[in-house]
Formats: C-alpha cells, structure tokens, sequence
C-alpha cells in the first residue's frame, strides 16, 4: 500500500547562462531536474532568474506527486502573495485529476516558506512574440493568425530522449525560426517505483513558465499560447471541485500565471492565449484552410512517449484524441482528405462507438481526461457530420444526432466566445 509522504522542500534553484537545474527532496529523497535553453542569451539576467523560480515552484510537482506529502516547504524560493496563489491553485487545480485518481484530497496540504518578492523590469520588444508550439492544430493556427502582425519565433520543449519527428516537421513547415528547451526529468520519476503515486500533472503550466523565461532572455515581449474557451470547462465535480484534465489551459490558469508573472516583471511581458476565446470549431475551420499543414500535423499523443522507440509513427486512430481531431475537422474537409491525413476512419469504426458517445456527452461517463473539446462542441460537429451527404451510410452518426437533437448552431460556435486577453498589438 502507498503512503503519502509528510515533507516535499525546495531545496534549490541553480541558474547558469543556459541552464536552469531544480532540486527537490520528498521525505529526505533528492530529484534533480534540468533544463537546458538553446537559442536565448544568458538567463542569469534578475528578471530572468525571477521568472525561473515561479517555473522551479510549479516544476516541483512533477516530483511532489510522488508522494502527495502533507507539507511544502518552498526554502528560499521567494513565492509572492500571487505566486502563493498560483502554486496553490496548481496543487488543488493543477493535480485535480491526479487526486481524483489516485482518491487522494490535498485539501490538507500546508505551504511554508518565505513570501516576499523582488520585482525586476525587464528590456522587451512587446512586437516581439515567443509562441509555444506543439505540433497541433491549435498553435498551427495561431502561427499563421499572428503571422502578419508580430515578429514571431516558435518555443519548442523537447524531453532530454530526443525531439518529437512530427513536432519538428510542423515547426519546419511554418518556416519559422525555434528558440527550443529541452526538459531532463529525474530518473528516479521516468523510471518510476512502486511506492510513488501516477498521474496527471500541469505540464502545460511548466512550458508556459518555461517560455517567459526564455521572452525575457531573449528580449521578447509576448508568449502566444494556444488554449481554446473550452479548455477552461471541467470533466467532473469531486469534493465540491471541478477537475479539469486542461486546468493549465484554461482561463483561470492564464490569469494567475499572467498575474504571478506581473508581480516578478511587471506589465511589459504579455502571456495570453490568441484562442481564448475562440472554439475548437473555430480552430478546426480555420486549419482545414491551411493545406501546407495538413500532412504534417500530429495531435496523437501516441506520437510523443517519453521513450522514442514507444513513439508512434502514424496516427493510431484510436484514442480519443485522434476521435475528435477527426470529428471537428469533418464538417470542413471532405471524407477523402480525411482519410488522405490519417489513414484510417474512425468516426466510421464501430468499435469506437462508445468514445464518440462520450465526446458528445451521450456516454455514462464524464468528458475524457484527454485535450478534447466540450460535450457542446463535439456535439455541434457531430450534428453537422451526420448531415453531410458522404457520410450517410455511416448509420451511428445519424443515430446519435437524434438522439442528441442539440439547440446550438455551427454558425453560434464560430463567433467570439468569453473574454480574452489578447493585445491590440497582436490583433490589428
């Protein structure tokens, strides 16, 4: 049986002009974690160094959730009262779906350590953008959408095993240049032991962390995200909270990044996600106008194990994933290219009938923990697939539109939804 550990501490941050290397100890036992910048100048700059140690408080639970211990003690490591808020939000937010799944609560858990916080004004060019890029269709959008209004260079986190071959022939095909990071995680936590607890971390909290560090260390003055509204809607309720498998996407995220961010460097550095308000609808109808994408592309996370020779070299058209990229993209590109892209149907195969009744929020289950869109949003899509004309004989997609007989309109989810917190620089 595993026991939850009493004492995670921040035992250190060590900067160099390249390096950033954190130190962590649970119970006694040290994890070190590296991460190694290419193509920034020295990151040793204060405002630099302030900014890495808001990444070295939110990296440290990729290695807490080892042992889900009872206390944080953060050391030296300066929190901030908004960089207090972050890290707590990330612990109760951030690793909802891990407490949901391993039935751990951390509403115990108490953060100690020092408060206060130096501010440092960094020297950034605010038409200058570093716009974190995953290969998928969400960042190929905001690339091209940017593209005529910001310099723009592309951030790319590969794990210290090797770059992701889809990834880069993505990145390539935007012919952008890439300011890149790549992420050495302990041993010990790729290995794993039978006596950690598993699961769901806010990786994407991390790279957006590690994309302000490596703005400022190169003089830029915005990190373009790439997080749809629906990122910020939950897959269920436990203990009276929301989990949310894209809690590091969602709205709340952005603003308590943005926010601890602002407490280290001031308002110069924007971080702010060029989708906020747009839908995973919106997204989809604006690549399957971007055919230079359409062959590289890879949203299958099946594509980026941590081990290269677990990686897949095709879509698998299995998992959800490759279930809703393909559902979203349906209404827009016609079923040949579909097939022409991923090389298999799913939206067609029988034995995934269960997942896309999920996605539309017709299963027994909640929305997968998966980057998908909402129960609303699949189910636009699939309204709109079962009434195109090549995909009548697929007799589920009929069925499951009458059975789900939705009131909102294709036409309602491509006009702006929520808030944002894009600048007018990057818009005009």
């Amino acid at each position: 049986m595993k026991v939850r550990a009493e004492l995670f501490r921040y035992a250190g941050l060590n900067v160099t002009s390249d390096t950033l290397t954190g130190i962590y100890e649970l119970d006694g036992r040290t994890f070190v974690e590296t991460v190694t910048f290419e193509g920034v100048k020295s990151l040793e700059a204060p405002a630099v160094v302030a900014l890495a140690q808001l990444w070295y408080l939110i990296a440290g639970l990729s290695y807490y959730k080892a042992g889900a211990a009872r206390r944080i003690d953060v050391g030296t490591t300066p929190l901030g009262t908004q960089g207090r808020r972050l890290l707590k939000a990330a612990l109760s937010d951030g690793l909802g779906e891990f407490a949901y799944r391993n039935q751990i609560p951390l509403s115990d858990v108490t953060i100690e350590g020092r408060e206060g916080v130096d501010a440092f004004e960094p020297f950034v060019d605010t038409n200058r953008v570093l716009t974190p890029f995953g290969g998928g269709i969400d960042s190929v959008v905001t690339v091209e959408k940017l593209r005529p209004h910001v310099d723009q260079t592309l951030f790319v986190v590969s794990p210290a095993t090797g770059r992701f071959a889809p990834l880069e022939a993505t990145a390539a095909a935007t012919g952008l240049d890439v300011v890149r990071a790549s992420r050495a995680l302990d041993p010990q936590i790729v290995r794993g032991d039978e006596s950690f607890f598993n699961g769901h971390v806010p990786v994407t909290t991390m790279v957006t962390l590690l994309a302000a560090v490596a703005a400022v260390a190169s003089g830029r003055g915005g990190v373009a995200l790439s997080n749809e509204h629906s990122s910020s809607v939950a897959n269920l309720r436990w203990y009276n909270s929301d989990i949310n498998h894209q809690w590091s996407k969602s709205w709340n995220a952005e603003n308590l990044i943005a926010s601890a961010i602002g407490e280290r460097v001031g308002d110069e550095l924007v971080v702010a996600s060029y989708l906020r308000d747009r839908s995973e609808l919106w997204v989809a109808q604006v690549f399957s106008e971007l055919a230079q994408y359409h062959h590289v592309f890879r949203s299958c996370n099946r594509a980026f194990a941590q081990a290269p020779g677990e990686r897949a070299d095709q879509w698998c058209g299995e998992c959800d994933k490759c279930l809703f990229v393909n559902l979203v993209l349906a209404p827009y590109l016609s079923r040949t290219a579909l097939w022409s892209i991923f090389a298999s149907e799913p939206l067609s195969n029988s034995a995934r009938e269960a997942q896309l009744r999920t996605l539309v929020g017709l299963g027994e289950d909640h929305k997968p923990f998966e980057c998908v869109g909402d129960p609303d949003e699949s189910a636009v899509a699939l309204t709109e697939v079962s009434r195109l004309e090549e995909w009548r004989d697929v007799t589920v997609l009929r069925e499951l539109a009458d059975e789900l007989r939705t009131e909102r309109l294709l036409s309602d989810l491509l006009e702006p939804q929520g808030s944002s917190r894009v600048p007018a620089n990057w818009l005009r």
